[in-house]
């Protein structure tokens, strides 16, 4: 049986309001084109759904069965429709963003507060991870958007946006200061004991290739899961640190300078082409790429 659903809504609405007149209004149409789409429906059911009284309508034991069933799939629904429509006005709804340590401190806490003020019906659900593991999430659908930091692999789907340039930093306590007077070469730096981020990290990679353009294996003393460990362990004069800029912290370290910089590293805004955004996606997207125009839309 193939019957227009809004049939199905004139009879839910007329059977509610127990009056074809108040249903007419009700709809914005008139109440003899109500009666003849019930005339339809009651046809081709095969059976009466509506006794008609003077003073409007009531409905048979057939028609309070077939109302059980519509008024939960009308309802429901609805309540789709509203929730869309609220989606779409950035009343509710959720933005997924994996992000980088770096990518959250060096572009993205700022804007995740002015997004929150501006839409507190949005909820942000924020995934921690490093490039590698923020690009899968955003190829695989599990984020919305990705905000990450350079070197990365441009191919495939995903679109990428630069949003701002940083250096790394090195790092020493006050225990070695001294250091800070001069410019030191890379032997001399990496005579002292190094700490950076471990081997799984993009990071890693990116410092393993600028040592190894200048002949020196690096093999740092102590790696770490994360860049916030860095800091408290150069205050605990365990060694060096390299640190992504937007990472470091001031009060009681030193910066080095060495005779080779490292080069300039990126964040960038990744998308996946192949996956159209949500509303709340798409109005964050704006706001990121609106805060770091200078960068946006630059090669990578």
């Amino acid at each position: 049986m193939n019957i227009n659903y809004e049939y199905y809504k004139i009879f839910y609405y007329a059977a509610k309001n127990r009056s074809f007149s108040r249903t007419a209004k009700v709809l914005l149409t008139n109440q003899p084109n109500i009666t003849r789409v019930i005339k339809i429906l009651e046809g081709e059911l095969g059976c009466t759904l509506f006794n008609r009284m003077k003073n409007g309508v009531t409905l048979t034991p057939e028609g309070e069965i077939l109302y059980e069933h519509i008024s939960k799939a009308v309802e429901l629904i609805t309540e789709g429709e509203d929730e869309i429509s609220k989606a779409n006005d950035l009343q509710s709804g959720t933005v997924t963003i994996s992000v980088t340590e770096t990518a959250l401190h060096g572009v993205m806490l700022p804007l995740l507060n002015e997004f929150h003020e501006r839409y507190p019906g949005i909820k942000i659900k924020l995934l921690n991870h490093s490039t590698p593991q923020a690009l899968t999430a955003l190829k695989s659908g599990i984020a919305n958007l990705a905000v990450v930091t350079t070197p990365i692999n441009t191919e495939g789907s995903l679109n990428f946006h630069k949003l701002r340039e940083f250096r790394e930093l090195i790092i020493c306590s006050t225990k070695l200061k001294d250091l800070a007077k001069r410019t030191l070469t890379l032997e001399e730096l990496c005579s002292h004991p190094i700490i950076s981020l471990n081997r799984n990290t993009r990071t890693y990679d990116f410092y393993s290739d600028f040592f190894f353009q200048h002949g020196i294996d690096f093999q740092p003393d102590i790696e770490v899961a994360t860049a916030d460990q860095i800091m408290p362990l150069v205050k605990s004069n365990l060694g060096i640190g390299l640190i992504p800029e937007p990472m470091a912290q001031s009060g009681d370290v030193y910066i080095l300078k060495t005779d080779e910089e490292f080069p300039k590293r990126s964040i960038v805004l990744a998308e996946n082409a192949d996956k159209k955004l949500n509303a709340a996606a798409t109005e964050i997207q704006k706001m990121i790429l609106k805060k770091c125009n200078m960068f946006a839309n630059a090669e990578i």
